[in-house]
């Protein structure tokens, strides 16, 4: 079950934010797919959660260089851990190629974790 967070500059528009969070969960999942989390393309609730985060106005602090930073965090498989450069990659180029996203940068972080969600 992966977490993406989306932490986003004041001047990138909503419509920008719309569409990213439109088509971040079918692009998330074929990402981090692996044998002992496969993925069937019917998501259901808890199967990946985003949360979108401004940069700057709850943390006045903040400070950045690109419009856009996803950070996915996905529990930790050796599958998955053994070729996690080309999995960021190529999610990179799929929202590149699926939004209007330019100046954004992609981090797949891999955890060592546990899940449980409630009916």
């Amino acid at each position: 079950m992966p977490l993406v967070e989306i932490t986003y500059a004041p001047h990138v528009p909503e419509t920008t934010l719309r569409e990213l969070g439109a088509v971040l969960t079918h692009l998330v999942s074929p990402a981090v797919e692996c044998p002992e989390e496969p993925y069937d393309g019917d998501l259901r609730p808890g199967d990946v959660e985003l949360r979108f985060r401004p940069l700057g106005p709850l943390g006045p602090l903040d400070r950045g260089g690109l419009d856009v930073v996803i950070e996915v965090r996905s529990k930790w498989f050796e599958s998955r851990a053994a070729d996690r450069q080309d999995r960021v990659d190529r999610l990179h180029e799929s929202l590149r190629a699926g939004t209007a996203l330019r100046d954004f940068g992609v981090c797949l972080t891999l955890p060592v974790a546990a899940w449980s969600q409630g009916e």
